[in-house]
């Protein structure tokens, strides 16, 4: 049987002294830990230009149903609170009312890009004036409301595609880092003055 003392070039040790010449373990880095991105199937299609402007024009299209969602949702709050017009008071405090954040309030926009909204006639709806006939406003608010469920259900897939273009390219970029500099613009090439 082999010793340390044997395996050890300094010669032999005492107990206490034994491992103290083996290399000390270090924590292992969270990152290691982690498993390698993997490509989404559906995306192979594409190249790397065409995967990344896919994934701009979903995050547009997302900015773009996320506002008109809460231009209805406003337009319903407004009819639910059924305030006098012109109360400016009970309008502020009705518009200021905190809502559940998404988490994807970074790419919130004021304006969105033009374009027509996913629902043929949610700028009809939204300008629709609220009557004092009872019938009527409950007609218009389940037809708010119908609108709100169409455009969260397809926001919510929206989200779900940029997600996998998202962990499609990520998975590239961990595959070749080079291809991150597809995002950068080309350097200048500057002209020499020759006399």
């Amino acid at each position: 049987m082999t010793t340390v003392s044997e395996i050890d070039p300094r010669g032999s040790a005492g107990p206490q002294q034994e491992a103290a010449w083996l290399p000390a373990s270090r924590p292992v880095p969270a990152t290691m830990l982690r498993p390698a991105p993997h490509r989404v199937a559906e995306l192979a299609h594409l190249d790397l230009v065409r995967l990344r402007s896919y994934r701009r024009a979903l995050l547009a299209e997302e900015l773009r149903t996320s506002y008109w969602r809460r231009l209805i949702q406003t337009r319903r709050d407004l009819l639910r609170a059924d305030t006098l017009p012109g109360d400016r008071i009970a309008l502020i405090e009705l518009l200021t009312e905190a809502r559940a954040s998404s988490g994807r309030g970074a790419t919130m926009s004021l304006h969105p890009d033009g374009g027509m909204p996913i629902l043929p006639h949610l700028p009809e709806l939204w300008a629709s004036l609220s009557t004092d006939s009872e019938p009527a406003r409950s007609e218009l608010f389940a037809r708010l409301a119908s609108a709100e469920s169409v455009l969260s259900s397809y926001r919510e897939a929206l989200h779900r595609r940029i997600d996998r273009a998202t962990a499609d390219l990520i998975a590239r970029y961990h595959e070749d880092p080079l291809q991150c500099l597809v995002a950068l613009d080309p350097p200048k090439v500057r002209r020499s003055s020759v006399q």
